[in-house]
């Protein structure tokens, strides 16, 4: 199993980026702060714990940044236990973070070959009770990664279990649900409506197209924008942010993976939200603003304000 609660708790970062890069050469350099936002917005999916860059900034230093250029507070997701316990933590004694906690669905077949992913899913259950913790996510579905040989239908079974169990969570718990989606829209869709989905339903990183908005919108599910939607080839992200209706956008940086033009492959951060609320903003063709207290008016409708919560005060 990861590394329990107390090994963790008092760690700035937890784990490093792995090279994703296919051999080339990464600019570690994050890149310059944005001009800040008139009105703010929350960055609603964020991995704080996982240290990336040259300058080997840690939460604080991302959050001060952040809260230099309007980012109101942040989601911190949890992908296994050790991460999870680690965002309940920060989420615990620091007033701008809440945290989500969930088993990443590349997380489940490891798990499940162990024998463990019933003990795992029990600690995320224990997690979810905590006052700070507003989301179960990230959960889902994750056809793009799954085994090529004979353990690939266990991998399928077991992401699917896992997924399954975790609805249930959040619905016990009265959750917003964070929703991992790659290359499995259709399984994803099926398998919410199947189990029935949570009240709120947030399709982290949006992936899909206009017909996905459009099963989206039509089940009141919501859906995030990262970076991705100012990438050059992702005209069909925009063409989903068009359909989808104003009032179920969020937007999110999933950082420090996916950093919106024009720094494409450096580290990202929730500070460069700006960068991706802009570039929303043109393909919609309305006021920066205005978009940013509707999505802030939608967020704090899917996780409640950051300030509900008592934060616990180190002596």
């Amino acid at each position: 199993m990861p590394p329990s609660h107390d090994q963790n708790a008092g760690a700035t970062h937890i784990r490093k980026r792995s090279d994703e890069s296919g051999g080339q050469k990464r600019d570690l350099s994050y890149p310059p702060l944005p001009q800040p936002l008139t009105v703010p917005v929350y960055d609603n999916h964020t991995h704080l714990e996982i240290e990336d860059g040259e300058e080997g900034l840690d939460y604080r230093e991302h959050l001060d940044r952040a809260s230099s250029v309007g980012i109101r507070g942040v989601v911190q997701v949890g992908n296994d236990v050790a991460t999870s316990r680690w965002s309940a933590e920060i989420a615990s004694r620091e007033p701008r973070v809440l945290a989500a906690v969930a088993l990443h669905p590349n997380e489940a077949p490891k798990l499940a070959a162990a024998g463990e992913l019933h003990e795992a899913l029990a600690v995320i259950d224990e997690l979810a009770a905590r006052p700070r913790v507003r989301a179960v996510g990230e959960t889902g579905l994750d056809w793009f990664r799954l085994p090529d040989d004979e353990t690939r239908d266990a991998a399928r079974a077991a992401q699917l279990e896992s997924f399954e169990a975790h609805i249930e969570i959040a619905k016990k718990h009265n959750l917003a649900l964070q929703i991992h989606d790659r290359d499995a829209h259709d399984d994803v869709v099926a398998t919410l409506k199947r189990v029935g989905a949570p009240e709120r339903t947030v399709f982290h990183c949006f992936s899909g197209g206009p017909e996905l908005a459009t099963v989206c919108a039509e089940n009141g599910w919501y859906m995030s924008f990262a970076g991705t939607v100012t990438f050059k080839n992702a005209q069909a992200l925009r063409d989903a942010l068009i359909q989808a209706p104003r009032s179920l956008i969020m937007v999110e940086t999933d950082a420090p993976f996916l950093t919106p033009s024009p720094f494409r492959g450096r580290p990202n951060s929730p500070y460069l939200i700006p960068h991706t609320l802009r570039s929303m903003a043109e393909t919609l063709g309305t006021d920066v603003g205005m978009l940013a207290a509707q999505i802030t008016s939608t967020t704090e409708l899917v996780y409640g304000t950051w300030e509900s919560d008592p934060i616990r005060i180190e002596a």
